[in-house]
Formats: structure tokens, C-alpha cells, sequence
């Protein structure tokens, strides 16, 4: 028999007080392998981040200057992270998302991959990469195991994306083309749509990923920290956007493998999809699957709140296996019922990449 957290009507905040008592585990007994939050979301997907690290500044997301990284030997090891990885597994979580900062600037990526695609249990393995360096790891990383990618591409112009980022357009079309001829099917490109700064590029997207096969998300600004507060200046509603594709193309319903948020369509006659990710024009909270895992080893159940869980102290305080399940126990029985982006866009004082992508 299995313990997952279970459903209720008890406050994060209560359950946490409990989450280290005979009841939590007494309370949340169940015949099923499946993690379930306070209020009834199954938990089946980990974004692991592997380093908080990237090369590009992402005006959004990291202060040009922004040099207050995680120290290294406060990173999980490989070994740390798999064993981790294969307690969630034991506990339900069937996908795993590898992420950053850019997770490709941390050495031997493709390795952990292999190691964490053979954990029984995970049925799928993916990667969100700003793809710079994707042209060298490609092949490794399908050999590893990672069948999808997630690509961070937010211009098509190589001035508006040297504003965007502080980096060059030429290294991440690369990477697109090395992971096409890779095999990783799908390649999803993540457009983050912001006002007078690339709104006007959507249709040349669509374009794009029409001519290569690629589907499309677009993705709202996040009040994450100062810098994506400050983002939220540019902020676009995400249904005028659907509007005006709809004026040009014949969208219907859609769905697409994965365990992420957006809500897809599809231009008829191709075999485009279009996803909206609507963290605060329409939250997608009741029907969240996720948690994150920092390169530090915190659990962090929301992007938008701060309830977090560390495991990094408990791994390296030699705690068992069973201890470990524990610990992630408590850790989804703190998750909160959903974010407060529009209420108090203040509350979260991390940058993303601190938390994981």
C-alpha cells in the first residue's frame, strides 16, 4: 500500500502544521501509487532544475547584471537528483521535465537524462532549453532518452531578440534545426507575447512553425520578481491574440501530449497547434499536475505562492527512503489552491529561474 496525500478541506497552511504527525499519514492512506494534493489534483509531473544558471538575460526573467547564482556545492548531485526522482516515481509521478536557468550550461546533462529515463515508472522525459547550445547536445540528449523540447524563442528578428535576451538569434535557430534532424517529436516553441515589444510577430511565428513542423505556444508574462513585475508593463491578454488568428485562420480544438498547461487549437487543414498558457487572463490552477524541484533541492508547489519544502538538508542528514517519501508527502500536502498573480503580484520574490522553469 501506497501513502499519497489525499483530499480534503483543510488549509495548506494547517496541513503543513500536521504534515509531520502520525495523522497526515493516517489521513491520507490510499490502495493507489498516485500522489494527490489537498484538493484533489493528482500530482504526475516534476520539473527538476538543474542549475539556476544561464546564458542569456532574459529581460523578463533575469536582471542583466544578475550574478547571485546558487553556490555549486549546494546543487543536487546527479545521484541526489535520481534518488529523489525515483522516490516521486514510487509515489506516481510518471513525467519529468529537465529545466533552469538553461539546463544545458550544467556539464553531462544528457548522462542524468539516461539515468532518470530508466527509473520504473517515468513514461516520458522532456526538456525546456533557450537551445543555444542544443546544436552539440542534440543527438546525446535523444540518446538519453528526452523525446520532447521545449524551445524559448520569443523574436524572429535578430535586434528584437538581442533586446529581449542579451544573446544571438543564429545560435538558437541552430539549435532548432540540430534537434529537428535529431528526432524529438514534438518541438515546442514557448513565445512569451509581450505589448510594443514583439506582439507584432505573432503571425511570423505561426509562419515558422508552419514551415517546420514545430507547434506553438504562447505564453502570458508572470509577475515572478522584480524584473517579470516590471515585465508586466507589456502584459497581453492572450484571448485578443486567439481573436486575431482566428480572423485569419480556421482554428479548431486540440489537443497535444504532455503535461503542461495550455489550452491548444488547431489550424485546420495542417497539423499546426496553437497553445495558450493563461496564468492570469484565464488561471489554469484547478487543474494543475506539477511541482517543481530547485537546483537546491527545494520543492516548490506553486509559481505563484511560496510554499516550499527543503529536501537537500534530509538527503544529505543520510535520510531513508522512506523518510524521503515523507518529506514529499508533506510537500504536496502544502500546495495551495491556486496562485494570486492578479491579487498580490508582490508575493513572489523569486526569479523564475530560481525556481525552475
Amino acid at each position: 500500500m501506497r501513502i499519497a496525500a489525499g483530499r480534503g478541506n483543510y488549509s495548506p497552511f494547517r496541513l503543513g502544521e500536521m504534515a509531520s504527525s502520525v495523522f497526515l499519514t493516517s489521513l491520507w492512506l490510499m490502495n493507489d501509487t498516485a500522489l494527490v494534493d489537498p484538493f484533489g489534483r493528482r500530482i504526475e509531473y516534476v520539473r527538476v532544475s538543474v542549475t539556476d544558471r544561464c546564458d542569456l538575460r532574459c529581460f523578463y526573467c533575469m536582471p542583466r547584471g544578475f550574478r547571485d547564482f546558487e553556490e555549486p556545492e549546494h546543487w543536487l548531485s546527479f545521484d541526489e537528483i535520481e534518488r529523489v526522482m525515483a522516490a516521486f516515481a514510487r509515489l506516481g509521478t510518471r513525467r519529468i521535465r529537465l529545466t533552469g536557468g538553461e539546463p544545458l550550461v550544467r556539464q553531462n546533462l544528457p548522462d542524468l537524462a539516461a539515468r532518470l529515463s530508466a527509473l520504473p515508472g517515468v513514461e516520458d522525459i522532456s526538456l525546456s532549453t533557450n537551445a543555444t547550445r542544443l546544436a552539440k547536445s542534440a543527438e546525446a540528449l535523444y540518446a538519453g532518452g528526452v523525446r520532447r523540447i521545449n524551445v524559448s524563442l520569443d523574436s524572429l528578428k535578430p535586434e528584437v531578440f538581442r533586446d529581449i535576451t542579451a544573446g544571438k538569434l543564429e545560435k538558437v535557430l541552430a539549435g532548432l534545426m540540430a534537434a529537428k534532424q535529431a528526432g524529438f517529436r514534438p518541438i515546442k516553441i514557448n513565445m512569451v507575447v509581450m505589448g510594443g515589444v514583439n506582439d507584432d510577430e505573432v503571425g511570423d511565428m505561426v509562419d515558422f512553425c508552419l514551415e517546420h513542423g514545430f507547434t506553438l505556444r504562447f505564453i502570458e508574462t508572470m509577475p515572478m520578481g522584480e524584473t517579470g513585475r516590471e515585465a508586466a508593463g507589456h502584459f497581453v491578454d492572450l484571448r485578443r491574440v486567439k481573436e486575431r488568428l482566428a480572423d485569419r485562420f480556421e482554428l479548431i480544438p486540440g489537443m497535444m501530449p504532455g503535461g503542461g498547461p495550455a489550452r491548444y487549437v488547431r489550424v485546420a487543414g495542417t497539423d499546426l497547434h496553437i497553445g495558450f498558457i493563461t496564468p492570469i487572463s484565464q488561471h489554469f490552477c484547478e487543474t494543475c499536475n506539477r511541482v517543481r524541484l530547485s537546483v537546491d533541492g527545494t520543492i516548490y508547489t506553486c509559481l505563484g505562492n511560496e510554499h516550499k519544502l527543503e529536501l537537500r538538508p534530509r538527503l544529505r542528514a543520510g535520510c531513508s527512503e522512506s523518510d524521503l517519501e515523507a518529506a514529499i508527502l508533506e510537500a504536496i500536502a502544502l500546495k495551495p489552491e491556486r496562485h494570486e498573480f492578479r491579487e498580490r503580484p508582490e508575493k513572489v520574490v523569486r526569479f523564475m529561474s530560481m525556481t525552475g522553469g
